[in-house]
This record gives structure tokens, sequence and C-alpha cells, in this order.
């Protein structure tokens, strides 16, 4: 609904950062709150800091505005997540908690959770039914796995009308890195425009399930915009835009840039890498909802180098 007053927690974050802007041209600038624990040089549009570790404080976000929809994309992600893993789950537990809590006492409409691939461990080797079972093997996708089941827990007990997508490593020209294992899929790319080498983290051949930006979005929107009757899973969607490997992104990127040279060093980030699914089947998302990726492997690296060649340019001549 177009009259929705839309919070974005985490508006700092790769997701969010693209998320907020395209929220905003779907709803109207007015009509989105982006919210992160520190506020932006250049804030466009509403901009509050918040700690969603502070229940009070978002309590009193989603008061100010009449908050009806939240999109709580706050968390430490993967590699980071293992530096610290007790922290990263109180902190991702706990601000979903909060989350949960403010929604049902001010009637929020609708919530956004992410989740992730990183849910599946060595049971969902190759490729990852919706149903297959979760084993994961970080911390972040414990606290990922977890907050699944607490988004079923309120959709039944209270009919909370909570939404989620299993996210698999998303690319994007936008923003950078934020500490996920599959990061090196966007650092490739500015490592290949700069002139660089890239030296990769992963082996050549770690098959790993990816999305381009663009793809996410159009997801994310298309789910929470779906009837709710069409919603028939309420831990969290499987998504899946495409799968490829280090060797195979370079080889992609070399069909524009063919002077690109790549080498690998696999550090700990491989271990998470190998316990995550190769591919995703997604075909419960497209049956409910109609989702549909309109990105293959080389039509992103296109897009990704036009765009991050634009922005070099432009950041010469300032």
């Amino acid at each position: 609904m177009k009259s929705d007053r839309i919070l974005v927690i985490g508006a700092n974050g790769q997701i969010g950062s693209v998320l907020v802007e395209y929220l905003k041209g779907i709803y109207g600038e007015g009509m989105v709150v982006a919210s992160d624990l520190r506020v932006p040089a250049h804030p466009a549009g509403i901009f509050e800091k918040l700690d969603a570790s502070d229940a009070q404080g978002l309590s009193a976000l989603v008061k100010k505005y009449k908050v009806t929809q939240i999109y709580h994309l706050a968390a430490i992600l993967s590699a980071k997540g293992e530096q610290d893993p007790l922290r990263t789950w109180n902190i991702n537990m706990q601000t979903y908690l909060n989350v949960l809590e403010v929604a049902r006492q001010n009637d929020v409409r609708k919530i956004f959770y992410p989740s992730s691939i990183a849910v599946f461990g060595d049971q969902a080797k190759g490729q990852a039914e919706q149903w297959s079972y979760l084993d994961p093997a970080t911390v972040y996708g414990i606290s990922k796995a977890a907050g699944e089941n607490w988004s079923n827990y309120y959709f039944k007990k209270y009919g909370m009308d909570i939404r989620s997508l299993r996210y698999p490593g998303i690319i994007s020209y936008q923003s950078m890195p934020g500490g996920g294992t599959t990061d090196y899929a966007v650092d490739i790319f500015h490592k290949a425009v700069n002139g660089e080498v890239f030296e990769c983290f992963l082996k050549e051949d770690t098959k790993l399930p990816m999305i381009y930006m663009n793809d996410a979005m159009d997801a994310t929107v298309r789910l929470m915009e779906a009837p709710k009757e069409k919603i028939t899973v309420r831990t969290s969607y499987n998504l899946a835009g495409m799968s490829f490997d280090p060797a195979e992104i370079a080889a992609s990127i070399r069909k524009v840039i063919p002077s690109f040279e790549i080498t690998y060093k696999p550090d700990s980030r491989q271990e998470i890498a190998d316990s995550w699914p190769g591919t995703i089947d997604d075909s419960q998302a497209r049956k409910d909802w109609g989702w549909r990726p309109a990105y293959s492997i080389d039509k992103m690296t296109e897009e990704m180098i036009s765009e991050l060649r634009k922005s070099h340019i432009h950041s010469l001549k300032h």
C-alpha cells in the first residue's frame, strides 16, 4: 500500500543503503524513514539515529512516524561474526526480538526479516531445497535460523505478517563489501576496474549462490507486496539468482577487461564457504509470488563494470 510508512533499520549497510532509495522510488521520499547507528555525512530524506538493541528508542521511533512496515537489516555478518561469536549472537538476536515486540505492541502491519544461505550447512551440500535441514556452521547462520523460527512463532501466535528471504551473496556497485564470505564477488569488480590484480580468499572452484542487487531489490518488494494468502512460507523463502565460482566470474570479467588477473590465497573464509550449498532451489518463491531473476552472470558483469567505471571517473575528477 502506497500509504505505508516504512522504517528501515540498518540503512547504512550494503542492502539497506540501496533498499532505502529503491523504496523511496516506490512509496515516496516522505514515507521512508532510514535509521542506523551513525548518521551519514550527507543523509538524504528522513534519517534517524537508532541503536536497534534499544527497544525504547525503537518504540519511540515507530510511534513518532506511525510506522506500518519495518525492514530489519541490522546484523553482524558471517566472517566478521566469527571473530566474536557471543557478541554476534546477542546483537543479531536482541535487535530482532526488539523489532518483533515493538511491532506487536504498536500494530505494525508488516515486517521484513532478511535471512541468508548461511542457515544451510553440511546437510544441504550441493543444492539447498526449500525445506532442507538447517545445520548452520557460523554464528551468523545460527542467528538467522533462530530468527526464521521466531518469525514463524510470531506469525502463528500473534498473526503477525512477517516475510523473509534467504539471500544468497549480493553483488552491487552501490556499496562496498560489509564483512561477508561472498564479498569477494563485489571486491573483484573494484580491482578489475582499477587495473589491479585480485587476490581471492576462496579457491577457484568454490561455487556459491549469488544474486545481483537489482534482482534482490525486486524480489524483496515483490515478496512484501504479494497478497497475504499467497505467502505459504513463514520461516524464510529460498532465493536464487545465479551460482558461480571465482574462476567463472574472472572469465566473465575478461570478456570486458581481457587483461584482468586473479590469484588465489584461501583463508578462514574458505571453511565458511565450504559449509554452504552451491545452488539454491527457489521454486516455492517462483510458484507463490512470481519470482524471476532478470540478470545472468555476463549481464551483471557488464553492468557492474560500466557503473564502477562511471564512479571511478567521477572520483578522479574530484
